[in-house]
């Protein structure tokens, strides 16, 4: 096991009921340069309590042999359970989510997530973050970064942590969400959720998707739940932040908020329950949603609750 997947397995992942633990959930992995991650990640997603789980992995044409590596895990598993879509080189990010988030959707997921294939992100919380979900009846959930109970890898260099609060703040003071990590790349999201903000119409190529798709929600007035999680350092490889993905995502406010695409119908203020919790207790199954949401108010998930 890859020595930044182990600093960050911590509890093992909650149990969740039969009828949540069954649920159709579809993770996307978009993937550049990862030969040495994916293997140890894919596992670790197989190796969850959640029997409904499925995998696509979106690569760029990795020099390193990724795609060949992802087709290989795919026989191992059974292709009914992972996919894996060879794009003719790197398009970016945002390109990628796009596209693999779409396939799962058109090929019947229930909920889809996003997550690095850099073992950035622990697999241990989607258990976690599909209860809360579920019993809160939320359209998406962040596994956040900086919400109390959260935390970021002891490797991460100063500057790197300067520059991702700092890129926080911008965004979040020129936007106004109200998600504290509107950043943030690990998200679960409802498939109606990804229908309501019209995914196929998203136009980030980078890092920027993260943003415009936070922007969307709470202009399509969904419900949005922020979790703590531990933020890993990086196992294997290298960034893929370029000059250029940063320039995208530091114009990409300005964009949302004076360029069309700033200019969506507006259904409401998102309501953020500000997932501050530490602990997730698995309640009762919520009844069904109304086909109409109601607005949300903001509520905080208190520790232990």
């Amino acid at each position: 096991m890859a020595a930044g997947y182990r600093e960050m397995a911590g509890e093992p992942p909650v149990t969740l009921p039969g009828s949540w633990s069954t649920a159709a959930v579809t993770v996307v992995l978009p993937t550049y340069n990862e030969a040495a991650n994916l293997p140890v990640i894919v596992n670790a997603l197989f190796a969850l309590p959640l029997s409904g789980l499925r995998t696509v992995v979106v690569d760029d044409n990795s020099p390193d042999g990724t795609g060949a590596i992802a087709e290989e895990l795919a026989v191992r598993h059974g292709r009914d359970r992972m996919s894996v879509v060879h794009r003719p080189g790197k398009q970016g990010l945002g390109r990628a989510y796009v596209d693999g988030m779409s396939r799962a959707v058109r090929s019947g997921a229930e909920f889809v997530v996003q997550m690095d294939s850099d073992l950035s992100h622990g697999p241990e919380y989607l258990p976690q973050m599909l209860g809360a979900l579920l019993s809160s009846n939320a359209d998406a959930v962040i596994g956040s970064r900086y919400i109390a109970g959260a935390s970021l890898g002891r490797r991460w260099p100063r500057h790197r942590k300067l520059m991702s609060r700092f890129a926080n703040a911008y965004v979040r003071a020129f936007l106004r969400p109200g998600i504290r990590d509107v950043t943030a790349g690990f998200r679960l999201w409802r498939s109606a959720a990804l229908h309501d903000i019209d995914l196929a119409s998203v136009q980030s190529k980078g890092y920027s998707f993260q943003v415009e798709m936070s922007h969307r929600a709470v202009r399509r007035g969904l419900k949005v739940l922020e979790v703590p999680i531990h933020f890993g350092d990086r196992a294997a490889g290298r960034s893929k932040m370029s000059l250029r993905v940063q320039a995208e995502l530091a114009l990409m406010p300005f964009r949302l908020r004076f360029g069309h695409r700033g200019r969506q119908p507006s259904h409401g203020r998102t309501s953020l329950a500000a997932g501050q919790c530490c602990e997730f207790a698995v309640p009762q199954v919520p009844p069904p949603r109304s086909r109409h949401r109601a607005s949300h108010r903001k509520t905080e998930i208190k520790a232990g609750q």
